[in-house]
């Protein structure tokens, strides 16, 4: 099933001469259990992309479907409850609260959405225990490391029955061996757990976890990738294989 399509999808700001484009005729598709990355230079267009994609933004050029049905037209309820039980975001800066222990800030969503607390209590210790963080679930933010804190926000994001997960810059705040440790994370979701992934990131060695890569620059897609087996790093735009 094709999981998330984006045709010919634009973005601007601003009329006449102050009028941007943030993105201009972007086309996209991910199947489900595929993971797509997205490259390019800071201000390319990239994070427009994933909130468009996520039904945060509308293009004002193009459509977005998602699971084959199209957004446009539905009501702003029916967007949230789209948000809420089939998208999920991963943040560059984690967007955990502060006050909330590791199961809460998994479980709100699900509890957002209505479900009692102690079922979205079992369903978040269940998404916490598959990555690894069962021991970490009474646990506070500020009592995690970098790491586990990236873990706790993924498993928020993968919570109850979400198929599209959304990434931006996920492991921007992470050394390296987090990163490829958070990279092998949102692989696995996809491969194991039929998710659907889209990640923008800057680092071509963590791109190369992806089925396929997207190239960005100024609103356009300019080149696209399959990464070589054993995630090495990619080509510069401009050489597709």
């Amino acid at each position: 099933m094709r999981m998330l399509e984006l045709r010919r999808v634009s973005r601007a700001y601003g009329q006449g001469t102050a009028e941007v484009h943030a993105l201009r005729e972007v086309s996209l598709s991910a199947d489900e259990g595929a993971m797509v990355a997205v490259m390019g230079p800071s201000g390319s267009g990239k994070s427009t992309l994933l909130a468009i994609a996520g039904t945060l933004e509308e293009p004002t050029g193009g459509e977005v479907l998602i699971a084959g049905q199209p957004v446009a037209g539905i009501s702003g309820n029916a967007r949230a409850r789209l948000r809420r039980r089939v998208i999920g975001y991963v943040f560059q800066d984690f967007n955990l609260l502060p006050g909330l222990s590791a199961a809460e800030n998994v479980s709100l969503p699900l509890e957002l959405d209505g479900l009692s607390a102690r079922k979205a209590r079992a369903a978040g210790l269940r998404a916490l225990e598959r990555l690894g963080l069962a021991e970490r679930a009474a646990h506070y933010p500020d009592q995690l490391s970098g790491g586990e804190r990236q873990r706790v926000a993924i498993a928020r994001a993968m919570v109850g029955e979400r198929r599209l997960l959304l990434a931006d810059e996920p492991s921007g705040a992470l050394d390296s061996v987090n990163s490829e440790a958070v990279m092998s994370l949102l692989h696995d979701a996809c491969k194991d757990a039929g998710m659907t992934a889209v990640v923008v990131t800057h680092d071509p060695q963590l791109a190369s976890w992806a089925d396929r890569i997207m190239f960005l620059r100024d609103g356009q897609v300019r080149d696209q990738a399959v990464p070589a087996p054993g995630h090495e790093s990619l080509p510069a735009p401009g050489g597709t294989r």
